[in-house]
């Protein structure tokens, strides 16, 4: 595995860290023994940052839950974010997010559920968010109480990280990017490698669209992709994706795995850090190997 330095923390994390928010339930059933041992083969192959939220799940929090009972003896070895936003707005009421102590009650329950005494990054989960003053207060009274290290926003978008950033204490943004959306190339990452704020890239796999396993006639029986379907909202900008993935598809080597390109292409920018998901033990082996070498320019310079 591949490590390299988180922004401006002085951490040193894996090039590739594991998404949990498929071992909770809403990406299809997912065992709790299957789940533990997706988290524990990581750990194996050398991972050391896992990626959560108070909200991952079926319930509400199970994600967290999982990830805490599985990290067990190597919680100290290990880099945990979580995120502060959404819990209960799916099951139809979300907690008013109108104080820091609100901030606080959802980071103390977040520690409760990974059974942990802090969290190395709790991040802003409102992506859109127009003033940020609650979260950066109640983040602020957790790190002086030893709750979270450090802190930051999960958002796509560079005005509101600007706003979030406004006191220059934002140490990590977590964002949409891949070889299906090179927006952030323009201005965001830029922007990140100058004020050292380290990057989590969130969707390196678009959905799963960049495995390479699905077509336009593909049907998704899982409650986060099912608007893809025939007939669904989401339906036009599937099949436009799977277009793009055909032509991704043509610039690859005979023998080349999509999911490993796709994959290793983001790794390939150094300021940044994957966090692919993973539903099995061999999907998380295969992720974390990719984090064994990157790819050359040359071999970048395919997808220009």
């Amino acid at each position: 595995m591949i490590y390299r330095n988180f922004g401006s923390t002085g951490w040193q994390v894996s090039a590739v860290g594991l998404g949990t928010w498929n071992i909770g339930n809403q990406w299809g059933d997912v065992d709790d023994a299957t789940a533990y041992a997706t988290i524990r083969t990581s750990i194996d192959h050398g991972v050391n940052l896992f990626d959560t939220a108070e909200s991952y799940g079926i319930p509400n929090g199970l994600s967290e839950q999982r990830l805490g009972k599985a990290l067990g003896g190597d919680r100290h070895k290990s880099y945990v974010v979580s995120k502060i936003g959404h819990f209960g707005k799916r099951t139809g009421q979300g907690v008013p997010l109108t104080t820091p102590d609100m901030i606080r009650l959802c980071a103390h329950a977040s520690l409760h559920r990974l059974r942990t005494d802090w969290i190395d990054v709790m991040l802003c989960h409102v992506g859109d968010i127009q003033d940020p003053s609650v979260f950066l207060e109640g983040f602020e009274l957790l790190k002086q109480n030893g709750e979270i290290r450090e802190y930051g926003i999960s958002t796509n978008s560079l005005e509101v990280l600007q706003r979030f950033n406004v006191n220059g204490t934002c140490r990590v943004v977590e964002t949409d990017y891949s070889l299906l959306n090179r927006e952030p190339e323009k201005e965001f990452l830029p922007y990140c490698e100058e004020h050292e704020i380290a990057v989590l890239v969130r969707g390196p796999l678009a959905m799963g669209l960049l495995s390479g396993n699905y077509t336009e006639d593909s049907v998704f029986t899982d409650s986060v992709r099912s608007s893809w379907n025939e007939g669904e909202a989401g339906r036009k900008q599937f099949v436009e994706r799977i277009r793009k993935v055909n032509e991704i598809r043509s610039v690859l080597d005979k023998d080349e795995d999509m999911a490993e390109a796709a994959l290793r292409f983001v790794i390939s920018r150094p300021s940044v850090v994957a966090i692919p998901g993973a539903k099995s033990p061999q999907q998380a082996s295969l992720n974390a190997m990719v984090g064994q070498r990157l790819f050359t320019q040359e071999q970048m310079n395919r997808f220009r």
